[in-house]
C-alpha cells in the first residue's frame, strides 16, 4: 500500500474477503479473463473504429510494455485528461495491468486543476490530447512540465506532439512484444490490495482531494453495481459524460462492461443528436445521463425521428432529477429510467426495475451492498428519526477510509469508527430508499460537475477591482445549479461579468465550467449573528433573481 493510503481495518478486510465482496483478482486479471470468454465480440465503437476484445487485449499489453520500459509501472501515477476515445479505453487498462496509477482527471481542467493535482500525486506521466474544442493542450503541457520534477513521459492521443513527447499512435504501432521475453507482463502485476485508481472528490474545501480505489474495491464496486441494474455481457454501454468520471467509468461504466463482455460505444459529447444516431445505429441499451443531458435530450424537436426503442436502461445521477423530468423521462423513454446516488468515494444506491414507479420518480435509490451501513444523523451526530433530514454517513467494501496523503482532512471528513461524512443531507423515504435534499458543505453541482465555493472565490479575490467575494449556488432548470458571484467591489472600481470571466480563464486557467454565470455587486454582505457571511440570504438573492 502506498504511503498516505488509508486502508480497511483488518478485521474488516478480513470480513469482505470472508462474504466474497472482494474476490483477490485485479483488474487486470479481470479483464484477461473477459478477453478469453468473449475474444471475438466486439469491445469498444469510436467512430469508424470497432475493437474486438482480441484487439482490444493486444493493444492494451502493447501500451502496457511500454510504459513499464519507460519507468511508467509499480505504483508510478499517470494524469489521464483524454476524451472518450478508443485510446482513453487502452491507456487505462494498460495502466491497471503494469500497476501504474490512472490520476482521473478531465479534459476540461486546466492548469489550476492539473498543476496541483500532477505535483501533488508526484505523477510520472501525463496523457492528454493535443488540442480538443479549441484548447491547445501541448501548450499547457508545456507551460506546466518545468514545475512538475517527477513527470518524465507526456503522451499525446492524437494529433501533433511537442519537443521531449510521444505520440501514442506511434507506441501503439511499436510491436514492442517482439522484444520483450514473454510473460513480462505477468511479472509487473499488482497485488489486489494495491492502489489501482486515484478518482477526484467534489472538492467542498478548495481543489479536489485524491481518492485511492483498490484493484478488490474497484472490482466489486463495478460488478455488484451491474447486477443490482441488471447490466449484463449482452449490454450496449453508451458513455457521452466524461469517461474518467467514476460514474461513467465504473457504476459499472467502461470498466464493469468490459469485464462482463459487453459492448461501450463512446460518444465524443451528450450532444442530442449525436447520442441520438448512435442509439440507432448501434442498438444501445444502456445510458448513464446526468440531469442536464437528460432534459436537453428530451426538449430536442428531432428526437422523436430516431428510433431509441433499445435502450432498456436510462439511469441519472451526478445530481438530482427531481419528479417533474423524472416523470417526462419515463413518458419517453418507458420503463428504462433508473436513478442512481454515489459518490467517487464508494457508496452506490439506485432504484430497482421491479420498485413501484412513484419510487423511481421520486427517490435516488437504496444500497447495492448488503454491507453497505449507513446512518443519517443531525448536525451533533446523532442519528434522526425515520424520515427526518440529515446528513448521510456510509461505509463498506467499496467505500474508502480515507483520502490520500490528507490526514488532517481525514479527521473531520471521517468518524472515529471509519463512516464517510458525505456532507450530503437524505431522507429515507418509506420503501427504504434515499431522497437527497442538498448539500450540507459549500458546493455547487453544476450538471454533475461539483464545484468548490471555496476555491472560486479565492480566486476572485486576487482580482484587482475585488474587496470581497462570496460564491453561491442558483437554481437552473436544465443543470441544477449555476454559480452566482456576489462581489463588494474596491472603491471606485468597475467589474463585469465578462471581465472576471476572462480574468479567471486567462490569469487563473481554471476549468470553464467552474466559472460564475451571473455576477452581483453589493455595497455589503448580509451576515449571521456571529458575524459570518449568510451563504443562505445570498442563496435566496440568487434565486430571486433567476426568477425575476
Amino acid at each position: 500500500m502506498l504511503d498516505g493510503v488509508v486502508g480497511w481495518p483488518p478485521e474488516f478486510a478480513q470480513r469482505y474477503r470472508a462474504r466474497g465482496y472482494w474476490g483477490g483478482m485485479t483488474l487486470g486479471q479481470a479483464f484477461d479473463r473477459s478477453v478469453a470468454a468473449h475474444a471475438d465480440r466486439v469491445a469498444v465503437v469510436d467512430g469508424p473504429r470497432r475493437i474486438t476484445y482480441r484487439e482490444l487485449s493486444r493493444l492494451v499489453d502493447r501500451l502496457g510494455l511500454h510504459l513499464a520500459l519507460r519507468g511508467v509501472r509499480g505504483g508510478a501515477r499517470v494524469v489521464f485528461q483524454l476524451p472518450n476515445t478508443a485510446e482513453l479505453v487502452i491507456a487505462y487498462l494498460a495502466c491497471l495491468k503494469v500497476g501504474a496509477i490512472p490520476v482521473c482527471c478531465l479534459p476540461a481542467h486546466r492548469h489550476a486543476e492539473i498543476g496541483y493535482l500532477a505535483d501533488f500525486t508526484q505523477a510520472a506521466a501525463w496523457l492528454l490530447p493535443s488540442e480538443l474544442r479549441g484548447f491547445d493542450y501541448i501548450r499547457m503541457a508545456e507551460e506546466l512540465r518545468g514545475s512538475l520534477p517527477a513527470l518524465r513521459e507526456v503522451i499525446v492521443a492524437g494529433g501533433r506532439a511537442g519537443g521531449g513527447m510521444t505520440r501514442m499512435e506511434d507506441l501503439l504501432r511499436d510491436p514492442v512484444e517482439e522484444r520483450t521475453t514473454p510473460g513480462s507482463l505477468g511479472r509487473l502485476r499488482p497485488r489486489p490490495d494495491d492502489v489501482a485508481v486515484f478518482q477526484l472528490s467534489g472538492g467542498t474545501t478548495g481543489l479536489p482531494k485524491v481518492i485511492p480505489r483498490t484493484h478488490d474495491d474497484y472490482v466489486y464496486n463495478s460488478l455488484q453495481f451491474a447486477a443490482v441494474t441488471d447490466f449484463d455481457g449482452g449490454s450496449v454501454l453508451l458513455v457521452s459524460i466524461p469517461g474518467e468520471h467514476n460514474f461513467p467509468l465504473a457504476c459499472p461504466g467502461i470498466q464493469g462492461a468490459l469485464l462482463l463482455g459487453a459492448r461501450v460505444v463512446l460518444a465524443p459529447s451528450p450532444d442530442p443528436e449525436t447520442v441520438f444516431s448512435l442509439v440507432e445505429a448501434e442498438r444501445v441499451t444502456w445510458i448513464p445521463a446526468v440531469p442536464a443531458s437528460v432534459i436537453t435530450w428530451l426538449n430536442h424537436p428531432k428526437r422523436t425521428r430516431y428510433d431509441l426503442r433499445s435502450i432498456r436502461t436510462l439511469i441519472v445521477g451526478g445530481s438530482r432529477l427531481t419528479a417533474e423530468p423524472a416523470r417526462a423521462a419515463r413518458e419517453a423513454f418507458g420503463p428504462a429510467l433508473a436513478q442512481v446516488y454515489g459518490m467517487a468515494e464508494g457508496l452506490l444506491c439506485a432504484t430497482r426495475r421491479s420498485d413501484p414507479v412513484e419510487v423511481i420518480l421520486e427517490t435516488q435509490g437504496r444500497p447495492v451492498c448488503p454491507d453497505d451501513e449507513l446512518r443519517i444523523v443531525d448536525d451533533d451526530g446523532r442519528e434522526v428519526a425515520p424520515g427526518e433530514l440529515g446528513e448521510l454517513q456510509c461505509r463498506g467494501p467499496y467505500t474508502v477510509r480515507g483520502y490520500y496523503r490528507a490526514a488532517e482532512h481525514n479527521r473531520t471528513a471521517f468518524t472515529e469508527d471509519g463512516f464517510y461524512k458525505t456532507g450530503d443531507l437524505v431522507r429515507r423515504h418509506p420503501s427504504g430508499n434515499l431522497i437527497v435534499e442538498g448539500r450540507k458543505k459549500d458546493t455547487i453541482n453544476r450538471g454533475g460537475e461539483k464545484i468548490s465555493s471555496e476555491e472560486i472565490e479565492n480566486l476572485i479575490l486576487a482580482h484587482p477591482a475585488v474587496l470581497n467575494a462570496a460564491v453561491v449556488a442558483m437554481p437552473d432548470p436544465v443543470l441544477g445549479e449555476r454559480a452566482c458571484a456576489f462581489v463588494i467591489p474596491r472603491p471606485g472600481a468597475t467589474l463585469t461579468l465578462e471581465g472576471l470571466c476572462r480574468f479567471l480563464l486567462d490569469d487563473k486557467r481554471i476549468a470553464k465550467f467552474k466559472l460564475p454565470e451571473r455576477l452581483e455587486l453589493r455595497a455589503r454582505f448580509p451576515t449571521t449573528p456571529v458575524g459570518k457571511i449568510s451563504k443562505k440570504d445570498l442563496r435566496d438573492e440568487a434565486r430571486k433573481a433567476t426568477q425575476a
